[in-house]
C-alpha cells in the first residue's frame, strides 16, 4: 500500500498540522506503508505537475493550516492542477483523509472544502481531523488527542484495505455533468518541459508583452467590423503540414472572433482545412485567435497551450497530441 501526503502549510515551527502528520507516518510505518510526502511550499513553481505523482497512490492525505482564510493558496493550486491535468479514473477509487488544523478561526469549514473538492473530482473522501490549536503544546501533551490521530489512521488504512464502501453525493455529479478537460497523460520530460515554463519568470514576462503586440496586431486585422479575416490561418495551416502515414481525424477549432468554426481534416497523406462546420469531428477545441496565433508562429505548440489552459478541449487526446506532428511550425 502507497499513501502520498500533500502538506499545504508554509511548514513553520509551531504548525500543529505538522505534528498531526508527523503522528500519522509514525502510525503508518507501523502498518507498513509506504509513504510519500510533498510539502507543496518546496513546490510553488511546479505544483501544477503533482496531479502526475497521484497515479502510483493507493490513498491520499490532504493536510493544510489555516492561518488566515480557507485552505491556502499551495493547497488551491494542487486541487486546480488535479481537476484541470489530472486522472479522474484514477481519483476516483482513491481514498482522502483531510487534516485541517488551525491558529485562528476556520478549520472546519476548511476541512469541508478539502472533502467537497475530493468529491467533486470523483474520489473518495473518509473522516478527517480539525482542531484549533493557539499553542501546538496542548496538542502535543494531550495523550487523547495523540490517540484521535491513531484512530483515524488506522481508519484510513483500514478503508483502503478493505476498500470500504461509499456512499454517492451530489457532489461527484458535478465531475459527469461538467467535467470538459481531460486528463493529461504526461511523460516525465513533458512533466520537467511543463515545471520549467511554470517557473520562468522571464518567460511569463515575454508572454505578457506578446499579448499586447498581439491585440494591437489582430485589431488591424479585424477591421472596424471585429469580424475575423475568413481566410486567417488557412495557408499558415497548408505550408506547415507534415503528413502521418496512416493517420486520418477531424479537428473542429471554436474561434470566438470567427462566426464559423475552422475544421481541419486529415486523411492520411491529405490534409483540408476551411471555414465551415462538420457533422462529425475526433477532437473540438475552443480558443482564442490570439492564441491561434501563437502556435502558427511557433511561439506555442497545441499541448503546450492545452496544459497552460489556454485550449479547452475534448475528444480524443491522442489526437489532440498528434496535432504537433502534424503542424511543426
Amino acid at each position: 500500500m502507497k499513501i502520498n501526503i500533500y502538506y499545504g502549510g508554509r511548514g513553520l515551527i509551531g504548525d500543529p498540522t505538522l505534528y498531526v502528520l508527523n503522528k500519522m507516518q509514525e502510525v503508518l510505518r507501523e502498518l507498513n506503508v509506504n509513504m510519500e510526502r510533498y510539502d507543496l511550499y518546496e513546490f510553488k513553481n511546479n505544483i501544477i505537475t503533482l496531479s502526475q505523482t497521484l497515479k502510483d497512490a493507493d490513498g491520499v492525505i490532504l493536510a493544510t493550516t489555516v492561518e488566515w482564510f480557507g485552505v491556502g493558496g499551495w493547497m488551491q493550486q494542487f486541487l486546480d492542477s488535479c481537476w484541470l491535468y489530472g486522472d479522474k479514473e484514477k481519483i476516483s477509487n482513491l481514498y482522502m483523509c483531510p487534516i485541517v488544523m488551525s491558529t485562528t478561526y476556520g478549520e472546519r469549514d476548511a476541512l469541508t472544502s478539502l472533502t467537497e473538492a475530493w468529491e467533486i473530482l470523483g474520489g473518495l473522501p473518509v473522516t478527517g481531523i480539525s482542531g484549533y490549536f493557539a499553542d501546538v503544546a496542548e496538542l502535543e501533551e494531550n495523550a487523547n488527542y495523540a490517540r484521535v490521530i491513531e484512530k483515524r489512521t488506522e481508519d484510513l488504512y483500514r478503508s483502503i484495505n478493505q476498500k470500504t464502501a461509499v456512499f454517492p453525493c451530489s457532489n461527484q455529479a458535478v465531475k459527469q455533468k461538467i467535467s470538459f478537460t481531460q486528463s493529461l497523460n504526461l511523460t516525465p520530460q513533458e512533466a520537467e518541459q511543463l515545471s520549467e515554463l511554470a517557473s520562468d519568470d522571464l518567460y511569463v514576462q515575454k508572454q505578457k508583452e506578446d499579448i499586447q503586440e498581439l491585440a494591437s496586431m489582430f485589431k488591424d486585422l479585424m477591421g472596424a467590423s471585429g469580424e475575423m479575416d475568413s481566410t486567417m490561418f488557412l495557408q499558415d495551416l497548408r505550408d506547415h503540414f507534415y503528413p502521418q502515414p496512416g493517420f486520418h481525424a477531424v479537428y473542429k477549432f471554436n474561434l470566438p472572433e470567427s462566426k464559423q468554426p475552422l475544421i481541419v481534416k486529415v486523411d492520411h497523406t491529405e490534409m483540408e482545412c476551411f471555414y465551415g462546420d462538420s457533422d462529425t469531428f475526433d477532437v473540438e477545441m475552443r480558443l482564442s485567435s490570439r492564441i491561434m496565433n501563437e502556435i502558427v508562429q511557433g511561439r506555442m505548440t497545441f499541448q503546450g497551450a492545452f496544459m497552460a489552459g489556454d485550449v479547452k478541449m475534448k475528444g480524443d487526446f491522442k489526437a489532440l497530441r498528434t496535432l504537433d506532428l502534424l503542424y511543426k511550425f
